[in-house]
């Protein structure tokens, strides 16, 4: 198998463009928190815990959101799909510097609800874009992409805030997701293949979610775990030590960690499970309790955040190797919410850590965190595994022929290797053995 590459990646046709116009789209949605925050606790001199209100408002609404929006790209296509959010978001953000601190609440919890799903979209094109022996490279790259747009994100929320006020920043955010959204419009990326109708096929409807879809979403909750506490604890670290001032930049050091391990990951030939790169993320997440000073800190943080772009991208290019492609939209849009979900219970638990222990406790709490649902996701699939292999241990009743009626040169491979004799050929399968997870494994897609 030859190694991949981003040069062959980025010759694919509409590739580029995507990767690019994805690039600007998500920056609106990087500023927004921060924004608002800065809004909420500036001119309208509230506290940070009514700024944290409206912010846990809009990812309410973006937990809600997900996907629904999400079975409306595959039902509808993208266009139809996402005008409403388009209008709807550009109107929140444009009409909040008028609104009073109670009506914001409610606008941010809309935006949130109609946010222009640009991440989705993205990852559901790529699906559609690039074969399956380069999803890797290029959900890798999508993450490094995504990284380098929460670096950017944040110093042009910071500077169009002080340099003239939070209304003109969330006035410019409502202009820029408005800019997006019609960009995403005109473009029009892919979500389905060409020639492929809207309406569900009938193994598309009957399709229900398995033991690997299970454990990949287990996974990105476990993932998003480990970053919100390890994003909490840098914080809280530098705070403690009087460096308030170095937090910026140490959470660069930690993005670009990420972007530097997305890129290097992508250019392997095999792809580690999901569950095996949580647990290595929560491995390396360890070492930051224990280190003192800034120039420790900034090298163990780069450390942890190599495994964290090839985690998250690995994630999303599980899931639409195993999900039907009339379905990724609303399972990404799943995944987007289970995300969501665990940010907002993850951070008060290890805020509480933090609290009562101190900051090296939160990196602790956090990497335990990951290893109890890496372990739990094993478990899953153990127990599959075993009540799998009892059933097969049964006679057929019809040599020859499997249980479908079949015969057994129809039968084909799951992503583990083994036989696969209910899924049609085409339709993506669900291997429940716990080596198509957690052992190293090509990224490859049954039927292609």
């Amino acid at each position: 198998m030859s190694r991949p590459s981003y040069r062959a990646l980025l010759r694919l046709p509409g590739v580029p463009g995507l990767y690019l116009l994805s690039f600007f789209a998500r920056i609106p949605h990087a500023m927004s928190g921060l924004v608002l925050t800065l809004h909420v606790v500036g001119p309208l001199h509230r506290g940070y815990a009514q700024a944290g209100l409206a912010t846990a408002a809009a990812t309410v609404g973006m937990a809600v959101g997900g996907p629904w929006r999400g079975r409306l790209v595959d039902r509808y296509g993208l266009r139809r799909a996402i005008l409403p959010s388009v209008v709807v978001e550009s109107v929140v953000w444009i009409a909040a510097p008028r609104l009073g601190f109670e009506a914001l609440v409610v606008a941010a919890f809309l935006g949130g609800l109609f946010l222009v799903p640009v991440f989705p979209v993205t990852r559901q094109s790529l699906s559609v874009l690039v074969p399956v022996k380069q999803r890797q490279a290029a959900y890798a790259l999508d993450s490094a992409g995504t990284e380098a747009t929460f670096m950017l994100a944040p110093v042009v929320a910071v500077l169009v805030s002080t340099r003239f006020s939070t209304s003109v920043a969330l006035v410019t955010l409502g202009v820029a997701t408005a800019v997006a959204g019609l960009g995403l419009i005109w473009a029009n990326p892919p979500t389905r293949t060409a020639g492929a109708s809207r309406t569900p096929s009938a193994e598309a409807k009957a399709w229900r979610p398995g033991t690997e879809l299970v454990v990949v979403l287990l996974a990105a909750l476990a993932a998003s775990v480990v970053l919100v506490g390890t994003d909490l604890s840098i914080v809280a670290t530098l705070n403690e030590a009087g460096r308030t001032a170095d937090v910026g930049w140490m959470i660069a050091v930690w993005a670009a960690g990420s972007l530097v391990g997305g890129l290097g990951y992508g250019l392997l030939r095999r792809s580690p499970s999901p569950l095996v790169l949580v647990a290595l993320l929560s491995a390396v997440t360890v070492p930051i309790a224990f280190v003192h000073g800034p120039t420790g800190l900034a090298v163990l943080v780069f450390i942890s955040g190599l495994p964290c772009a090839p985690t998250l991208s690995t994630i999303n290019a599980r899931l639409v190797t195993i999900v039907p492609e009339a379905r990724r939209g609303e399972v990404i849009g799943w995944a987007g919410t289970v995300q969501t979900v665990a940010n907002a219970m993850g951070a008060p638990i290890i805020g509480a850590a933090v609290d009562r222990v101190g900051p090296s406790a939160g990196f602790l709490v956090a990497a335990g965190l990951g290893v109890l649902v890496v372990v739990g996701g094993w478990a899953a699939l153990r127990l599959r595994a075993h009540t799998r292999s009892g059933a097969q241990s049964e006679p057929d009743g019809d040599a020859g022929v499997d249980g479908s009626g079949r015969p057994d040169g129809d039968a084909r491979p799951d992503v583990s290797g083994r036989v696969d004799r209910s899924a049609p050929a085409g339709e993506p399968t669900q291997s429940d053995d716990p080596a198509a997870i957690t052992a190293g494994s090509e990224v490859s897609s049954p039927g292609r």
